[in-house]
């Protein structure tokens, strides 16, 4: 058929886009979810890289909308990798038959707003029109790969790989030279395993992150039923958290100033030793006041130099900015990798890589050699996808103005001048910065709600108003304005992608963020 028409049309296929038409199929919606990939699962389709594996615990990375399937699933281990995680979304898929609502291997290109008809025009790059009244973006915070435009990049001759697009039947690294470029967070979870097959191992820094140990391990029995047994209450204690932190782990709200040194390492040493993100949570003023932060910082530089034995290589892969400002890294043996007589640090943050060349990378005037390079430049962040997709509201306006200076959305989820488009987990909205699966179900509960008033009104064009757009968006500047995220240049400002506006993006404050939502809702959704 040349046209077809949808009450919703849902782009994207992994947590969120899974859930949201799972609720609009349960209201008895016609909803089409279109998905560029052959599979769902979102971002764990397609980053398959060696160790990739996430940073939020398994009891909590998970849906919590049916019971039932909490009580089934089992997660083999403290942080799930990305097999476990793909596997799960695939079960979801199937056991709540989901997969006959997309189409997938298809890309959307464009999606036009016609006033007249309050309808959307949706095209992609198989033939034919689609027509809905809504359309939601479930498109992903990281879900567009960031790939350096280096001079002759397309004539190496070996292999390249990015670890945000890993080929799907795997890489065998074994007697290969490698260069992996960037120590984000994909570089150094996959970094120590490429070093176990390489021959040699060039790892191209620009700048060094901090990394704690994830202290993986196989997940307990007893811990698992002990949090099946309450998993209401536990999910309950977990959306009153301002991160995704480990909700079985000690959060201190004392300042790190007013302790003394040996109370100052010991607090630290209890949070390293738990591992993850709790590390963050052993004072409670390390992301806001920048003297309580360094002690914090210092502990981990401290960790590096005495796990790296030689000095300079230590002194490179030790930070100089806050901790925290920059996503922080979960891993296993990453610092450990670099005592390897095969592994070598290469630094090019004051001069860098110039030029890739058949035979490999050229970097402060010298060439290495290499049979394959790995780009970890991680995402053009939360606006990169969409930004991708031709979107025209109102009277012709893009997405690319209205956003050309930064994102400007009311609550993360629409804009001014695109009625009846959603976005889920989208700029302006705590996203990143909590528990993503709880954002997806929170958000995609809000969106069905919000339509399901709508068409219980007689409503037929829902947009943002522009003061309530603009009143959040300084919400969200004057949030991080009061926390250190704006002292480091990271993917959260757009400053890993050159040209991209430098905005903070996301928002801070989860639980207050759920507590808006619902003073929205019972004000006929004030905004």
């Amino acid at each position: 058929m040349d046209q077809r028409v949808y009450d919703v049309v849902v782009v994207g296929a992994g947590f969120s886009g899974l859930y949201m038409t799972h609720l609009l199929k349960q209201r008895g919606m016609s909803v089409l979810g279109i998905e560029r990939g052959h599979g769902v699962g979102g971002t764990w389709f397609w980053n398959r890289y060696p160790g990739c594996r996430c940073d939020v615990e398994s009891m909590e990375y998970s849906y919590q909308f049916s019971d039932e399937l909490e009580q089934t699933w089992e997660w083999p281990e403290r942080y799930s990798a990305q097999p476990d995680i793909l596997a799960y979304a695939e079960h979801v898929a199937e056991r709540f038959n989901l997969l006959p609502l997309f189409e997938f291997n298809t890309q959307v290109d464009a999606a036009v707003y016609d006033s007249n008809h309050a309808r959307w025009r949706i095209t992609t790059d198989k033939n034919g029109t689609i027509k809905a009244k809504y359309l939601i973006m479930a498109t992903g915070c990281l879900s567009t790969a960031n790939t350096p435009d280096f001079e002759g990049r397309d004539s190496f001759a070996g292999t390249s790989y990015h670890t945000g697009q890993w080929p799907h039947d795997g890489v065998d690294f074994t007697g290969q030279r490698v260069g992996v470029v960037g120590t984000g967070s994909s570089g150094i979870q996959s970094i120590p395993l490429i070093a176990e097959q390489a021959s040699e191992l060039y790892v191209f820094q620009r700048t060094p992150n901090y990394s704690v140990p994830a202290q993986n391990r196989p997940e307990d029995p007893e811990h698992t039923a002990r949090i099946k047994a309450g998993y209401k209450d536990y999910r309950a204690q977990l959306k009153q958290l301002n991160a995704a932190l480990g909700g079985d782990h000690p959060r201190h709200s004392d300042s790190v100033l007013d302790a003394t040194p040996e109370q100052r390492e010991r607090r630290f040493e209890e949070h390293w030793q738990i591992g993850g993100f709790a590390f963050l949570a052993a004072f409670g003023d390390l992301g806001t006041n920048l003297k309580a932060n360094h002690y914090a910082a210092e502990f981990v530089r401290n960790k590096i130099r005495n796990t790296v034995r030689d000095r300079q290589t230590a002194a490179l892969l030790c930070p100089d900015t806050p901790i925290g400002c920059k996503r922080l890294v979960a891993d296993t043996n990453y610092y450990e990798t670099y005592n390897l007589d095969h592994v070598h640090l290469v630094d090019v943050s004051q001069n860098p890589i110039e030029r890739i060349t058949p035979d490999g990378v050229v970097a402060d005037g010298k060439e290495y050699t290499l049979d394959a390079i790995v780009y970890a430049t991680g995402f053009d962040a939360m606006t990169g996808t969409l930004l991708a997709i031709d979107i025209r509201g109102k009277d012709g306006a893009t997405l690319r103005e209205l956003w050309e200076a930064g994102p400007r959305t009311y609550l993360g989820l629409m804009m001014a001048g695109f009625p009846n488009l959603f976005t889920m987990t989208g700029p302006g909205s705590p996203s990143v910065l909590a528990n993503m699966i709880t954002g997806a179900e929170q958000h995609a509960e809000y969106i069905a709600e919000l339509i399901e008033h709508a068409e219980r009104t007689g409503v037929t064009q829902i947009e943002a108003e522009l003061d309530a757009q603009n009143d959040w968006v300084e919400t969200v500047n004057l949030r991080s304005q009061a926390t250190l995220y704006p002292t480091c240049n990271s993917w959260y400002l757009g400053a890993n992608v050159p040209g991209k506006p430098r905005v903070f993006m996301p928002y801070i404050g989860f639980p207050e963020y759920s507590a808006q939502l619902q003073e929205i809702r019972e004000n006929d959704y004030r905004g």
